[in-house]
Order: C-alpha cells, then structure tokens, then sequence
C-alpha cells in the first residue's frame, strides 16, 4: 500500500473529519507532542477536536493498527512506548530486512527510480530543519529514503512488513531521535553511500552499508536513553 503525500489543499478537500483526524494525532504522536505512554481519552479528544465519537474511534482503530496505539486492560489507549529490549528488537529486525531491501534494490530498482531517489535526497538536503542541524527531513512515503528503497527491492511481502506493518512505529522513533547533533548530516552522507552502491549495482555493499546505517542509529538511540536515565537520577 502506497503513502501519497497529498498537498493541504488537495488532502483537505479529499479527506473525511476521521480522516484529518488520524492525520492530526498520527503526526503528533510519531514527533513526541504527544509523549510515548500517554493515555488517550476519547472524551477528552472529543472535546478538544470537537467531533464526535464514531470519527474519533475510527481515528484511534487506525493508529492502533499502525502500532502507534496500544489497547491496556481496564485502562484503554495509550501511545505505544517501547521498552529499550523492544526498541533493540525493532532495529534488529529494520538492520536485517533493509539490508536485504538494498540488496534487491541494486539488482530490480529501474536506473530512473535510482536518480528519482538521488534527486529526493537533493531535496532533504535543502530541508529548513535539516539546514539548522535541528532534525532529518521528516516527510512520508515517497519522500522517505528507507520507504523508497524497501519499494525499489520489488518484494511485495517485504514491503508491506516494512511499510504497512512497522513503517509508522519506526518511523515514530526515527524522527523523534534524529535531532542529535551532528547526527543528521551523518545520516545524510551514510544515505548518499548507500544509494551510490545500488547505483553501482553493488548488492552486498548496500547491504553492508544500510546494516550500518541502521546499527548505528540504533546506538543513537540507546545512548540517548542512556542519557536521559543518568539525567532523572541526578536531578
């Protein structure tokens, strides 16, 4: 299933109340305004969107299908919010299967395909955000590098694991730790390698290059939690 990215104006007049609702909440949960744990009330929602029931249910039923929502017992939705062993198990599992999706995509991706994602990454390279150092360029779908290789790999089943299944969850994590300094423009140069070897053709190296790019943001992530543990205790 693709993720079109719609301009405001055409999404507005194309999408339902539930709809802009979804898009409203999945945003905020996946850039942390809404914190990771945090329970979400549907009178409350309600309240504060000002809609009713049934749209907001149907918003909340598609969140919790993108495991950005967990349904407790006696205590309704909350904001997923992985533990440090499930967050490892995550990039695991994205170190393995993008690493194979780079290896498909240096041998199935169409050399036009290639150059359109070159000319994407020219574009997350002219980002505001990106320019300031504050964070990697946060569009969806087409305009994701990793989602764009997993769909040039041309494994429909291993697209719709990485980009159904898990693509928002990983995504949630991938934005809200991309602001470390430096990390960004080391991200940046880490995806022009990996896209110079599937342009090369350089299965394996893909492969190797996109595990490491992914390890590598894993240890960003733990050292940060890391961090904020030390911090809480010193406080």
């Amino acid at each position: 299933m693709d993720h079109p990215i719609l301009p405001p104006e055409l999404a507005a007049d194309t999408e339902t109340l539930s709809d802009q609702l979804f898009r409203k909440l999945q945003s905020a949960i996946i850039k942390g305004e809404i914190a990771p744990g945090s329970k979400m009330s549907e009178p409350e929602l309600a309240r504060a969107h000002g809609v009713s029931r049934g749209p907001l249910r149907e918003a909340l039923h598609r969140l919790e299908g993108q495991r950005l929502l967990v349904r407790v017992p006696h205590a309704g939705a909350r904001v997923v919010s992985l533990s440090p062993k499930e967050l490892s198990e995550l990039y695991e599992i994205r170190e393995s299967l993008e690493g194979m999706a780079c290896r498909l995509a240096a041998a199935r991706m169409p050399a036009q395909e290639v150059q359109q994602l070159r000319d994407v990454l020219h574009a997350h390279e002219k980002d505001a955000a990106f320019q300031a150092g504050l964070g990697y360029y946060q569009q969806e779908g087409d305009y994701d590098f990793h989602y764009r290789i997993v769909k040039g790999s041309g494994n429909q089943m291993l697209f719709r694991m990485l980009c159904d299944e898990l693509y928002q969850l990983a995504r949630m994590y991938r934005i809200q730790y991309s602001n470390t300094p430096n990390r960004p423009k080391q991200s940046y140069a880490e995806h022009h390698r990996i896209l110079d070897a599937i342009a090369d053709r350089d299965g394996e190296l893909a492969e190797i290059l996109m595990r490491r790019h992914i390890r590598a943001s894993r240890l960003n992530i733990e050292q940060q939690i890391t961090q904020g543990k030390q911090t809480k205790r010193e406080a």
